[in-house]
C-alpha cells in the first residue's frame, strides 16, 4: 500500500488524449460506486442524473495563465520560461510594468544572475538569482506586464501533450480552461472541470444542486514524479488556495445537514480537506496547501468526487486510491483501458461516490 510500485499500471500510448472532445460534455464518464465496487459507462452530459437536489457541488475556479514564454538570452541562445507563482508576484511597481516571479528556465546553458532574457513586445527579464532549480526573474516591459503576457504567452500544456503542425490546430487557450475560470494563477488546468459546459451547469442548477467555488492555483509540482520507493517519505508540493467565508458557510451548512459534498477534481478535494478541522468544518482563508493524501487518510469533508484518469505512480492516483481503494481504482483503470477511454488532462472522467 505504501510502495511506489503499488501505483503502477501499463497504459497504451494511444490512450493518452492529445486534444479535447469537440464538445466538452461528450466525453465519457465512468461511474464507480465504491461501496458496491460497481462500474457503469456513460456520457459526461448524463452527470446530472447522478446528482440530487441535496448535493453541493464544489468547483475550482482557478484560471490557467499563458505563462510559457519563448525568447532568447542576451548572449543569443534560445530560452524558454515558465512562470510559477503568477498570483503571488512581488515587488510590483504601480504601473504594472515591473514585477518579480519565480520561474523555470530552459536553455542550453543556464543564464547567470545579472543577465537578461529577451522576449517579443519589448518584454525582458533580468535574472536576479538561482536556487534549487528555480530562477527569480524581474520582468520589465513598456506596457503592463499582464497585457504583454496575454499577447505573447503560450499555454503551459503538460509534457505528454504534443503540438505540431496539425491540420486543425487546437485552441488550447480556450479548451485548456474551465468555463467557470475567473481567478488567474494556475499553470495547469483543474482538468476534471474541463468537461463542464455552461448549459450543463445550468441544467445542474435547474435540478436544485447548489454550486460553490474554491480557488487552488495548480502548480508545476502536479507533474513532478514521486522519487521515493516508500510514498510516505514523499514531500508534496504546495499550492496557493483561497476559500471565501460564503463558500465555507455553504459547505459547513451542507455538512451539518448531512448533504453530499461533491468535489470537482483532486484540486478541490485537497483544498477542502486541507482547510477543514478534525470535525470536517471548513475554515475560510487563504494560504498554501501542501496536503498529501494517500491510502490510510480519513476524509473529513468530501463524499464524492469527479476526476480524470491519472498518471501511473502519481500523487493524484494515490489520492483517488485513498478515496476508493487501491485495488478498486486499478481495476477501474483497466476497465477504462479496455473500453478505450481517453486518459490524462484532455481525457475522459470518473464519478466516484
Amino acid at each position: 500500500m505504501y510502495s511506489l510500485s503499488d501505483y503502477d499500471y501499463q497504459l497504451p500510448k494511444n490512450c493518452i488524449a492529445q486534444k479535447p472532445e469537440e464538445r466538452r460534455d461528450r466525453s465519457k464518464l465512468l461511474v464507480l460506486n465504491r461501496k458496491k465496487k460497481d462500474l457503469s459507462h456513460h456520457e459526461f452530459s448524463k452527470l446530472p442524473d447522478f446528482l440530487t437536489p441535496e448535493d453541493l457541488l464544489v468547483v475550482n475556479n482557478t484560471e490557467v495563465i499563458p505563462g510559457r514564454l519563448l525568447g532568447h538570452k542576451d548572449t543569443g541562445g534560445k530560452a524558454e520560461v515558465l512562470i510559477l507563482d503568477y498570483a503571488c508576484g512581488r515587488d510590483k511597481d504601480a504601473t504594472g510594468k515591473e514585477i518579480v516571479y519565480q520561474c523555470l528556465v530552459k536553455a542550453s546553458k543556464g543564464p547567470k544572475p545579472g543577465s537578461f532574457l529577451i522576449f517579443d513586445q519589448g518584454l525582458k527579464a533580468r535574472v536576479i538569482s538561482f536556487d534549487k532549480g528555480i530562477y527569480t526573474l524581474k520582468f520589465l516591459c513598456e506596457d503592463r506586464f499582464e497585457t504583454v503576457l496575454y499577447k505573447i504567452g503560450n499555454m503551459p500544456l503538460p509534457p505528454y501533450i504534443k503540438r505540431g503542425k496539425e491540420k486543425k490546430p487546437c485552441d488550447d487557450r480556450k479548451s485548456y480552461q474551465t468555463v467557470y475560470a475567473t481567478q488567474k494563477g494556475a499553470i495547469a488546468a483543474p482538468t476534471a472541470g474541463l468537461h463542464f459546459t455552461e448549459n450543463l451547469l445550468e441544467e445542474i442548477s435547474s435540478r436544485g444542486v447548489e454550486t460553490v467555488s474554491v480557488t487552488l492555483h495548480v502548480g508545476y509540482g502536479t507533474f513532478l514524479p514521486v522519487r521515493v520507493s516508500d510514498i510516505r517519505e514523499h514531500n508534496i508540493h504546495s499550492e496557493w488556495y483561497s476559500i471565501s467565508k460564503e463558500t465555507a458557510d455553504s459547505i459547513n451548512r451542507a455538512g451539518l445537514g448531512k448533504r453530499r459534498i461533491v468535489a470537482v477534481g483532486t484540486t478541490s478535494v485537497r483544498t477542502l480537506e486541507y482547510a477543514s478541522d478534525e470535525n470536517g468544518v471548513v475554515k475560510p482563508g487563504e494560504g498554501y496547501c501542501d496536503l498529501f493524501i494517500f491510502p490510510g487518510y480519513r476524509f473529513k469533508v468530501v463524499d464524492s468526487m469527479i476526476t480524470n484518469f491519472h498518471l501511473p505512480q502519481s500523487t493524484l492516483l494515490m489520492l483517488v486510491s485513498a478515496f476508493a481503494g487501491r485495488e478498486t481504482m486499478l481495476h477501474a483503470y483497466q476497465e477504462a483501458i479496455s473500453n478505450r477511454y481517453r486518459f490524462y488532462s484532455y481525457g475522459d472522467a470518473m464519478l466516484i461516490f
